[in-house]
């Protein structure tokens, strides 16, 4: 099974979440950033280089909070949620997604997501403040 890993970053009672860009499916959808695990990477590696591709900063997996398998054209493929930490010195910058958002528990819920992100919702909401 094809597996993806979502980059789960909180600060200050907020996870970090951001809108994709206008050349990737789902555009004008929000997520939780990350992607495809390639073949003999492992997870914490993928979020590493996802998170420097597409936002230009270091990031550290701190731990899996849980995992999700969805359909995706035709095969089921995993979406693993990690807890994760930002590296010092750098702001994300959107290199590839058309908005970043600071959001809180309360602002999630008004946002379209992508389907296999809204299905980590459950993982994410204890962490953030009420």
């Amino acid at each position: 099974m094809e597996r993806s890993v979502a980059g789960v970053l909180v600060h200050s009672g907020k996870v970090f979440i951001a809108k994709r860009g206008p050349d990737c499916s789902f555009s004008g959808c929000w997520e939780f950033p990350g992607g495809k695990v390639e073949a003999g990477e492992s997870d914490e590696a993928a979020l590493s280089r996802e998170f420097v591709e597409e936002f230009g900063i270091a990031v550290t997996a701190k731990r899996l909070l849980g995992e999700t398998v969805f359909p995706h054209r035709g095969k089921d493929r995993a979406l693993a949620a990690w807890l994760i930490e930002l590296g010092p010195g750098k702001e994300p910058q959107a290199l590839e997604h058309m908005e970043l958002d600071w959001a809180t528990a309360g602002e999630l819920d008004d946002r379209e997501f992508v389907d296999s992100d809204r299905r980590l919702l459950p993982y994410v909401l204890p962490l953030l403040a009420p």
